[in-house]
């Protein structure tokens, strides 16, 4: 499965609520933390309305089987 990598690059002060938790939910806390994620719909959704705040990338991971 393909994997997305997500970057915080712009604060969410000032924006609403829901975009706050929704970088929060996302598993990130501070402005440049990177984190992965399974390339989903439900993740590309999320990604969708925070997009002017991060950064994201594609990769095909290979899985090691677990």
């Amino acid at each position: 499965m393909s994997k997305i990598k997500v970057t915080w690059k712009k604060s969410a002060i000032g924006r609403p609520d829901i975009q706050a938790r929704t970088i929060r939910a996302l598993g990130l806390h501070r402005l440049g933390e990177t984190v992965q994620h399974d390339d989903t719909p439900q993740v590309r959704g999320m990604i969708q309305s925070v997009i002017h705040l991060v950064e994201w990338t594609q990769s095909e991971q290979e899985g090691d089987g677990v």
